[in-house]
């Protein structure tokens, strides 16, 4: 979350949601005395993004001035 920038408060909710739903995987990593948190899109969530995201792109493409470097 810190990578991404979101605040952890405001979207504990959501993240315990999307791992209920099994969309996204939750590992604990020890890191002195404290805890990190691991988020990793699920075997699942790949299968969402497929039948949602990708046709929705070849429906409306980004224009080139969209897309990232």
């Amino acid at each position: 979350m810190s990578y991404c920038g979101l605040n952890n408060v405001k979207h504990k909710d959501l993240l315990d949601d999307m791992v209920k739903k099994e969309m996204i995987n939750r590992t604990e990593e020890p890191w002195g005395n404290k805890t990190i948190m691991k988020y990793k899109v699920s075997e699942k969530g790949r299968e969402i993004l497929r039948e949602i995201l990708e046709p929705y792109e070849e429906l409306f493409p980004r224009s080139e001035t969209d897309k990232s470097p």
